[in-house]
This record gives structure tokens, sequence and C-alpha cells, in this order.
């Protein structure tokens, strides 16, 4: 009796104590979060990085680990993978930049002209058709006047010089990041794995091959369609006469990188330039880059990705426009590569756990069309 009255008085006296302690302890917790999710939220521009060095980084792995598989060593494979890039790009640097460059320039100082010739021509429409312009209001402001002026415009773009160290810095980190990924990437795959418990590394493999998959379909897509999109559109504005041709093929090139969106940030640009030529030349390149993107779109892209990326453009929109919001261009240009990421681990670490349903069609039909089927 005694003792069982004296272990009471012995908890009643540590209670307190264990309280003080459990309640320390939340307190530290809480404060390590915050100074975490605060250190996060300061770096969020450096993860984005690492990420997009990574996503490159698994990419050239491929054909490293096919000359590595043909008896290469690793670092001959690297170096000349590496190196056909480097020289690729140079090349291309050489002969294509000064040029894009100069119509870059061309189209910058005739831009005020361009906006008066695409003025004339609306105010031409509108009197030609006046009910066009019932919901306009009275002030109509003109484009030239819209804009703004061509001085702060430059002034604005030469603050941002003042960046220009700090921007080769980090370009020269984020290609040390690839290179020295591409050249022993174990150390990092040993690292991810190590993340997951053993009885799950199996699941983590299988979905970072079957991403690695994708994203290599990914960018071999966008290297085969980007080029037979700008050297059509080369060609066609060539023909047109549309100035900048080689620009508006340069951004044709890389529109793919954007999904869905990227056809208008193509076709725009090039037809308000062809608008100040004249309506009917604006008419043909719009109509030019409409079949253009059909073709892309309903034949030429679905072909060269139905092996690898089989991801809906809904889901490709949403992460669009979700990455663009939160992390502007770069996080644009990594929607993408995210969907194919979210879609290997999702299948493999939560649809593996089913087993498979046939009635899975079935129920979709029913869904779609219902007593109507």
């Amino acid at each position: 009796m005694m003792l069982g009255i004296s272990n009471f008085i012995s908890m009643a006296e540590n209670r307190p104590f264990n309280l003080y302690r459990t309640l320390t302890s939340s307190i530290l917790y809480l404060f390590g979060l915050v100074i975490l999710l605060w250190f996060l939220y300061k770096i969020i521009s450096v993860v984005i990085l690492f990420l997009f060095a990574i996503i490159l980084g698994i990419i050239i792995n491929q054909p490293v680990n096919k000359l590595e598989k043909r008896g290469m060593k690793r670092w001959l494979a690297a170096l000349i993978v590496l190196g056909a890039i480097f020289i690729v790009s140079t090349v291309i640097a050489i002969l294509v930049l000064p040029v894009i460059s100069d119509q870059i320039d061309i189209l910058i100082g005739n831009i005020p002209s361009y906006l008066n010739s695409v003025t004339t021509h609306l105010e031409h429409l509108l009197r030609k058709y006046p009910e066009l312009s019932k919901n306009l209001p009275d002030d109509q402001i003109s484009l030239s006047s819209a804009m703004p002026p061509l001085g702060k415009t430059v002034m604005g773009l030469g603050s941002f010089s003042f960046s220009i160290l700090g921007g080769i810095f980090v370009f020269i980190v984020f290609i040390s990041m690839i290179v020295f990924f591409v050249a022993n990437p174990r150390p990092i795959i040993q690292l991810y794995l190590t993340a997951f418990l053993p009885d799950k590394r199996e699941k983590a493999t299988n979905a970072l091959k079957h991403t690695s998959s994708m994203l290599g379909g990914w960018m071999r897509s966008n290297l085969i369609g980007g080029a037979v999109q700008a050297v059509l559109v080369f060609v066609f504005l060539s023909i047109m006469n549309v100035p900048g041709a080689l620009v508006w093929a340069a951004l044709a090139f890389f529109s793919e990188l954007i999904p869905k969106i990227g056809f208008y940030i193509m076709a725009i640009p090039p037809t308000l330039v062809a608008l100040s030529i004249g309506p009917a030349t604006a008419l043909w390149c719009l109509v030019f880059f409409l079949l253009l993107n059909e073709l892309t779109a309903d034949f030429l892209m679905p072909k060269l990705r139905s092996k690898t990326m089989k991801i809906h453009p809904v889901s490709l929109l949403f992460l669009l426009l979700s990455m663009g919001a939160a992390f502007g261009l770069m996080g644009a240009l990594l929607a993408t590569p995210m969907a194919a990421i979210i879609k290997a681990y999702y299948e493999e670490f939560y649809l593996s756990r089913f087993p498979e349903d046939h009635q899975l069609e079935n129920n979709v039909d029913e869904i779609l069309y219902g007593d109507d089927k």
C-alpha cells in the first residue's frame, strides 16, 4: 500500500517536468521547422536551378550510358558527348547568333513604324466595318501610344546589365553541376536511393528509370519537332518577305519546350509584323501557323512521343500555369519534365498497389455516355 502511494507521489512530481520537456521540445521543433521553411524560401531559385541541371544531366546521361555499355570508359564517353554538345552549340552560336542579333536590332529599330502601320490597318478596318467599333471607347488609344517609350525600355534593359557578372557565375555553376553529374552520377543516385526505405528502393529505381525514359523521349521529340518547325517557318517567312525570318525560326525551334502555349509564342509576333506589311500577308501567315500547328500537334509530335510521353494536355496545362505562376519562365520550362516525374512516381508508388482493373474503360464509357451508350 505504502509502495503504491510513493509511486503515485513520484509520478505527480515528475509530471510537471515531463510537461515542461515536451513543451520545450515542441517549441524547438517548431522553431527549427520555421527556420527550415525560411531557408527553403530563400533558396527556392537555387533548388529549381539544381532540379533543371539534374533533369538535363539525366537526359545527357543516356547517350553516355550507351557509349559506356559498348566498352568505352565513363570519363571518355562523357567527354565525347559533352564535347559534341559544346561544339554544336559553339558552331550555331558563331554562325546563327550574329545574324539573329542583327535581325533583332532591325526589328527593335523598326518597332515604331510597325506599330504605326498596324494601327493604320486597324483604323482602316474599323472605318470599313463600323459595327466593330461600337463597343470601343470614344477616346481610342493607338498602339504606338499604348507602348512604353523606347528610351525607358532601353534604360530598363540597361539596368539589367549590372547583374551580368552574377548571371555568368550562375551559368558556370549550372554547367558545372551538369558536367559533374554526367561524369559521375553514381553518388547522386546512391543518395537518392538512400532517401527511401529499403523495401521501397526497387520502386524508386523503376520510377527513376521510367522518368529517364520519358525525359529522353521529350528532349528528342523537341529537337526533331523544333527543327522541322524552324525550317518551315524560316522558308515560309522568307518567301513572304516578313522581316526577321531567322528570329521567328529560332522562336519556333524552342516553342515546343512550353507545351500548348508555345504555339502562340511562335505565331503571334511574326503575324503582327506581317500585318505591318499588309493584311493579306498577315492572313497568309496566320493560315500557315494554324496549319503548322495542326501538322505538328496531330501528326508529328504524337509519333515522336508515342513510346515515351503519354500525358494528357490538361495535366500539362495545369502544371504549366502552376509552375509558371510560382517560378516564372524557368517554371514553365520545367512543366513537362515535372509532369513526367509526377506520372512516373504516381504509377510506381500508387497505381502499382492495385490489381489491374479490366472494367476501367467500361466505367469511363459509362460516365461519358451514360444511358446513351
